[in-house]
């Protein structure tokens, strides 16, 4: 019997549906979240045309880009996603085995565990996570080409690389108590 999943997923590919669809709707969504939350226009529930007039235009905005330049990212995005999946999995089971010997109200005793450390701490290392995923995943080289990284002086890049080796150090130490 044949996979239709394997179908649909296919006929879905050819038509450009996890080159742009996809995506377009996904940031279109999150655009009009953040205008409805920081309420920028005014009142969420008076500007409801505004928000989504305006989350879709910067969704086409966004897409535009890489159809214009002709790259494809449907390996790269589902690369992304497939990783950044694996990642809340490993925290999920991580979890779930804390769980079975943590005390019987597992969140209020991690949110106990977590108020006793520093929360800058916890943000640095999800930023870190969410940034190996970046690079993992190959959505770097449609934003940096290879053509790019040759224009800039290796000097240039030598120079952000020990201000970051100088910086991440003291942020550490600043944010610490």
């Amino acid at each position: 019997m044949a996979d239709i999943f394997k179908n649909v997923i296919l006929k879905l590919a050819d038509i450009g549906a996890f080159n742009f669809l996809f995506p377009f709707i996904l940031t279109s969504a999150i655009f009009y979240g953040l205008l409805r939350k920081s309420k920028i226009f005014g009142e969420s529930e008076k500007n409801v045309a505004v928000h989504a007039v305006i989350a879709l235009s910067a969704a086409f905005m966004v897409w535009a880009f890489p159809i214009l330049r002709g790259i494809d990212v449907q390996t790269q995005l589902s690369t992304f996603f497939m990783q950044g999946m694996v990642v809340m999995l490993v925290l999920m089971i991580g979890l779930m085995t804390i769980g079975m010997v943590a005390p019987e109200d597992l969140p209020k005793f991690l949110w106990e565990k977590i108020q006793n450390r520093p929360t800058t701490t916890l943000i640095f290392i999800a930023i870190g996570v969410g940034v190996i995923v970046f690079l993992t995943s190959g959505l770097i080289s449609i934003f940096i080409t290879p053509d790019m990284i040759s224009t800039i002086p290796t000097e240039v890049l030598t120079m952000i690389g020990v201000f970051l080796i100088m910086i991440i150090p003291l942020i550490w130490i600043a944010s610490s108590k």
